[in-house]
């Protein structure tokens, strides 16, 4: 007896050693998120806001994460195709969406009864920025002031164009209320569609077009660079690295504040609880990093990092004003 007691210590490592060993290939067999490679889908072209967010995003995240996020631009159809890939992706967390103002409210609003989805049919995983929207003209265009553009609509109806990246979009929607505050009809100016915010913004340098109401973020550099004159913006409040330019609310248009874009992160329907709460601590830390946060200076972007729940009802509240505006207008797509 006294011999097995002196021997039960080894003994009992001996059984750690073999339960340790037992339960190893079990562990090994349950991989935490991410195991590969993520598609951050961006549904408009390269070079626009919703591209520069996601790289901005892509940078740190992949970092945190321990796998590549790969941006994958997918426009087309003011957002709706890139969104509807990720609509009907597998929910396991490996496909993303970049989400925008336009395919994620605006355009719900707009086709309600012909989209391939609703606003409201994917996973919330978080608010990343907010973009204000800017009216602008190339700097040599007569048009001085929101008063001058606003007076040469009037005065000439159909002849003035704007740039859009589809009619599902805050550079369609900025205009077309502007139009309406008016009193003038949808087709007082001329709708020009391209492929993305960057595209939007070159069409007013090239005076391919006499103006546009793009996101600030895809005009900061242009405007710094003196080759766009800048007329309002659609904040409440004049932007601390703009103060010269004027409010739409000072300029006698609050109804434009309504117009604001932003960018979040969307899951697929359903979409991974686990993969979800990984996400979810990676936009946390996002918010407290000063290289994410410089990253949006340098487009123009406002962090404004919000829960799922808070992304939500933001998206929500976002939603319900286009659908009004929409009602309002009589924009609807059918």
């Amino acid at each position: 007896m006294t011999r097995f007691f002196r021997s039960l210590p080894v003994r009992l490592a001996c059984a750690a050693v073999v339960a340790a060993g037992a339960q190893a290939p079990l562990q090994a067999q349950t991989p935490t998120y991410p195991t590969k490679p993520i598609q951050l889908i961006v549904p408009f072209s390269v070079g626009g806001d919703a591209d520069q967010s996601a790289r901005n995003l892509q940078t740190l995240a992949q970092q945190l994460l321990g796998q590549p996020v790969l941006v994958v631009n997918k426009p087309g159809a003011s957002g709706a195709i890139g969104s509807q890939l990720v609509r009907d992706a597998a929910p396991d967390g490996y496909t993303l969406l970049m989400a925008r103002t336009g395919p994620q409210a605006i355009l719900p609003a707009l086709q309600p009864k012909s989209l391939g989805y609703k606003w409201n049919e994917f996973t919330f995983i978080g608010m990343l920025d907010l973009n204000p929207v800017v009216c602008v003209v190339n700097v040599d265009s007569p048009h001085k002031s929101i008063a001058d553009l606003t007076k040469a609509l009037i005065d000439k109806p159909g002849k003035l164009s704007y740039s859009t990246s589809g009619p599902a979009t805050t550079q369609s929607l900025a205009p077309q209320l502007l139009l309406s505050l008016l009193g003038l009809k949808p087709d007082a100016a001329l709708n020009v569609p391209y492929k993305g915010g960057g595209e939007v913004t070159m069409a007013v340098i090239s005076k391919e077009v006499d103006f546009a109401c793009n996101n600030f973020s895809s005009l900061a550099g242009q405007i710094n660079g003196g080759k766009l004159r800048a007329l309002l913006t659609t904040t409440p409040k004049r932007l601390e690295k703009h103060p010269d330019i004027p409010t739409a609310r000072e300029a006698g248009y609050p109804q434009l504040e309504a117009v604001l874009g932003w960018s979040a992160l969307y899951g697929p329907p359903k979409m991974d609880p686990a993969a979800v709460k990984r996400w979810t601590a990676v936009l946390k830390q996002l918010s407290e990093d000063p290289k994410w946060i410089a990253g949006n200076a340098t487009f123009g972007g406002i962090p404004s990092v919000m829960s799922a729940a808070d992304t939500e009802n933001f998206v929500s509240d976002s939603y319900a004003t286009y659908q009004a505006l929409v009602q309002k207008t009589g924009m609807e797509i059918k």
